[in-house]
């Protein structure tokens, strides 16, 4: 018989050619590496080089790799190193992990798969960290913008994203999505309190959140790469009807010129730009500019020549959840569409394979341009660089102990304190003096999950609330050791004998879509258990009413007569002792309205500076003690 050699011998040679060949076309469809190390691998070249050296070296297939977002439970298998994904992330504020070494663990284990290939290009990870990292049970969790719109404080916005940012990368996280520099012109829209407020030269102020959260050096372990949001006009889409909704706020249509667009959403988005911001995230809504309404995923003028040209923007341009899918019925054109528009990364975030092949396709047909490929790769490179991925990819947790601690948190107190606006207060009633005998009443006075709202350990928080914290009841017993405390939270309990009430109403937790006016149980107003609780209570005694809310909601004019005292306490985070702090004079009132507060939820929109402006509560509106 003869051997196994000398029987395929004759298959050997052309066996031989198909090899040689085979390697030749894959050295022509895959740049080649230089001898020694490259020099995208060489920390001492600027960034630039790196990233047009690294560039060079990467196949389509790659790069399409890169500007691909995923959820990460959406992963499956090796799919980050086999399809090249270049950043995962994790859906709302979910707490998928307890600690900081198990979130950082998950992280490093993917990071460790995209390590794993050819150019090992680094993953980039991100959550949305609004108010703090609201994602990590035990954190520091901070008013919501609106607060932090009431309080007016630039310096104490940069200080709170500062510390978001350390116990966010503490985590493995190197992304922010955050600051919201949205401008609400009606409060029915459910994102109110993700707005500094309603008017865009106090939201431009805000925007020390982006220097805040990026710190000097972005590579450093307590800096993140911010997000601007949502590019652009978001807070402005109009209350209307249609067919089949009675609502349109959420991802709906602003109508307006483009000069208002300009003045009203476009100025802090330049004032983000000028502070270096890293990324920005598209709106789901549409603009009207006076031809019809234009999804902002699909508007090349607003994303590419106004963003990028205009204002010079150099950073990544973000898409939102799954917002590509909207632009058309036909996925190829949703994508052609979006990528030709400026948008750089697109949060698929599920069906990663068809985005990928779609966008490959795309390319491939020539309906894409590899120009506009290369600019979308080379932005998310040069973030990649300037985060120190590529010389630190993996989480360092040695200040692990940071998350939550006394020092955090007693910016968080001050915060709260600061956000606090005293819109009412007959006979001097607040501050109270600490020795009262007080009678406590309503459902968010005991409530942690309704004074830290949506976005906090689920998208749209729970009731329960999670992580750690001090309900206002527990504030109030810190700041007021010498007070005499009842409490009861339907006001049950026989209302006697008391010198003060205090009543904290407020909203049940909500996010986008859900908390919008109209399309659920959130209608801006009291309900029924806590409209009963103020009635029982200011029926018989001086009291206080503390709203906690994400925007104005309505009291009722014969009810308000019957309120000493009205405080808009937003959504103050994990430190309820801040509400009580002002509440007795350890600190004084000093916020005012960021919003218009109307009279009737039908009033809206209102703003300062309307024809006929006659609100409740004025913009800018707020005793100071």
């Amino acid at each position: 018989m003869a051997s196994p050699l000398r029987r395929h011998a004759k298959l050997w040679i052309p066996l031989a050619f198909i090899a040689a060949a085979a390697v030749a076309v894959w050295f022509v469809a895959v740049p080649a590496e230089s001898d020694g190390d490259p020099d995208y691998r060489d920390p001492t070249l600027p960034v630039a080089e790196r990233v047009a050296d690294l560039l060079d070296r990467m196949t389509i297939e790659e790069k399409a790799g890169q500007m691909t977002q995923v959820a990460v439970d959406a992963v499956q298998g090796d799919a980050v190193a086999e399809r090249g994904i270049g950043s995962l992330l994790n859906g709302g504020s979910d707490a998928l992990h307890d600690t900081p070494e198990d979130w950082a663990a998950m992280i490093d284990g993917r990071q460790e798969q995209a390590l794993d290939t050819r150019l090992g290009i680094p993953l980039i990870y991100g959550l949305d960290a609004v108010h703090g990292n609201a994602s990590l049970p035990g954190a520091t969790i901070f008013p919501h913008n609106i607060g932090l719109g009431a309080a007016g404080d630039p310096d104490l916005t940069e200080r709170a994203a500062q510390i978001t940012a350390a116990e966010t990368r503490v985590a493995g996280v190197h992304w922010t999505f955050s600051p919201c520099l949205c401008v609400v012109r009606d409060s029915r829209w459910g994102r109110t309190y993700e707005s500094f407020g309603e008017d865009p030269e106090l939201v431009s102020q805000m925007a020390t959140a982006v220097t805040g959260y990026q710190g000097e050096d972005l590579s450093a372990d307590t800096s993140v790469l911010a997000t601007a949001k949502h590019y652009v006009g978001d807070g402005g889409t109009a209350y209307g009807t249609s067919e089949t909704e009675d609502y349109l706020l959420d991802q709906g249509v602003a109508e307006l010129s483009e000069a208002e667009l300009r003045r009203l959403h476009l100025a802090p988005f330049e004032a983000a730009v000028d502070a270096g911001v890293g990324s920005v995230m598209v709106s789901y809504s549409s603009n009207d500019l006076g031809d019809g309404p234009i999804k902002a995923h699909a508007d090349s003028y607003l994303i590419t020549d106004v963003l990028k040209g205009e204002l010079g923007f150099d950073g990544i341009v973000l898409s939102d959840w799954q917002g590509v899918d909207q632009i058309s019925l036909d996925y190829a054109e949703s994508v052609r569409t979006a990528i030709n528009a400026g948008i750089d990364m697109v949060m698929v975030p599920f069906e990663y394979e068809r985005f990928i092949d779609t966008l490959l396709d795309e390319v491939e047909a020539g309906h894409i341009g590899t120009d506009r490929i290369d600019d979308a790769v080379d932005r998310i490179l040069t973030k990649k660089f300037e985060l120190g991925l590529f010389e630190d990819p993996y989480a360092d947790t040695g200040n692990a102990d940071l998350v939550g601690s006394p020092e955090h948190r007693a910016v968080a107190r001050e915060a709260a304190a600061a956000s606090q606006v005293l819109l009412q207060n007959d006979g001097d009633l607040l501050p109270l003096t600490g020795e009262e005998s007080l009678y406590i009443a309503g459902s968010g006075a005991d409530a942690l999950g309704r004074q830290l709202g949506g976005w906090s350990g689920a998208w749209q928080g729970t009731v329960e609330g999670v992580g750690e914290g001090t309900t206002v009841l527990e504030g109030i017993q810190e700041a007021a050791p010498g007070a005499d405390v009842e409490f009861s939270e339907d006001a049950s309990a026989p209302v006697v004998d008391r010198d003060v009430g205090i009543v904290v109403v407020a909203e049940d937790p909500y996010a986008e879509g859900v908390g919008d006016a109209g399309a659920g149980d959130h209608d801006m107003r009291l309900s029924g258990v806590d409209a009963a609780a103020v009635d029982t209570v200011c029926g018989a005694m001086d009291c206080a009413v503390i709203v906690l809310s994400g925007r104005p909601i309505e009291i009722g004019a014969d009810r308000l007569d019957a309120i000493d005292a009205l405080v808009a306490a937003w959504l103050p985070g994990s430190e309820g002792t801040g509400v009580a702090d002002p509440l007795f004079g350890v600190t004084p009132y000093t916020g005012t309205l960021p919003v218009t507060w109307p009279a009737r939820v039908s009033d809206e929109p209102v703003n300062v500076g309307d024809p006929d402006y006659d609100p409740l509560f004025a913009y800018g509106s707020g005793i100071q003690t």
